[in-house]
């Protein structure tokens, strides 16, 4: 059976998992969408790392080694398994950050275990038993994304199979709720019903904000937007908060239409401090 991890705060202090969602400041999970170069990533999470560091918020580095659910089928998809997966193992090393990646099949789950802390569900997937058991086994944290098509409520069915699998160490993030067609919304009532299942609720400040499925085969977004959702989020008491951020987000490989620019990550964590601190 899988333990509860213990991760370590920028500022040196252990911390388990368990107490993530009791810090004095929300945790932070960012990066870009997906590994693109070994240039842009590294870039990214030596500045959010520093970022926290000076803020004192727990950080992960997030970044998909390879995306699956794209819109159109000449979408970028990734650099290679190997080669990206190789290139989140380097920043873990060089930087000491814990990483996030997502997965998409089983298969998937064992070979993104040897370098990921989080193994994440995606929100389309996050009703796929086999797959969330997949991910327990590897006995990571398990960051399931709410289905656009769920209730808050019936994410406790998902949180259940992880545990049932073995593994304590799960988490819930919420991204928004499928609102019409090809928009999102986020219901700030779903923060309690989630944090009933005794785990860390985070909250998706860009995939919130997208716009899929769009006519030009790409998904838009609202990236105007991204630092209201997040003050919300911290306002009304998510334990984390996850985004994706780019250097230059208009050239990104994928999701760039709802991406935080990098040198904007500083000053929108300085305010959401003190929002979180006014609690």
């Amino acid at each position: 059976m899988a333990q509860h991890l213990v991760y370590v705060t920028n500022k040196g202090a252990s911390v388990p998992y368990t107490e993530l969602a009791h810090q004095r400041n929300f945790f932070l999970i960012a990066g870009p969408c997906v590994v693109e170069n070994r240039e842009i990533t590294f870039e990214v999470a030596r500045e959010a790392k520093a970022v926290c560091a000076e803020f004192n918020v727990p950080f992960f580095f997030k970044a998909s080694y390879r995306k699956a659910n794209r819109s159109s089928l000449h979408s970028f998809t990734g650099i290679g398994d190997e080669a990206a997966l190789q290139i989140l193992a380097d920043v873990k090393q060089t930087l000491e950050v814990p990483i996030a990646t997502d997965i998409h099949t089983e298969q998937e789950a064992e070979f993104a275990a040897q370098v990921a802390d989080i193994i994440q569900i995606p929100a389309f997937m996050s009703r796929q038993t086999s797959l969330l058991v997949a991910a327990a086994r590897t006995g990571k944290i398990v960051n399931i994304k709410k289905g656009q098509f769920l209730s808050p409520e019936a994410m406790r069915f998902a949180v259940e199979k992880v545990r049932e699998a073995g593994n304590p160490n799960v988490m819930l993030t919420e991204r928004g709720t499928s609102f019409g067609y090809q928009d999102l919304i986020v219901d700030f009532r779903g923060v309690k019903a989630m944090q009933e299942n005794q785990c860390p609720v985070v909250l998706d400040c860009t995939h919130s904000l997208q716009q899929p499925n769009q006519p030009q085969g790409v998904t838009g977004g609202h990236p105007e937007l991204i630092e209201t959702i997040a003050k919300a989020g911290v306002a009304v008491g998510f334990d984390g908060l996850f985004m994706e951020t780019h250097p230059c987000p208009e050239k990104a490989l994928s999701d760039g239409a709802n991406m935080l620019p990098l040198n904007k990550l500083r000053p929108l964590i300085a305010k959401l401090v003190k929002i979180r601190a006014a609690l």
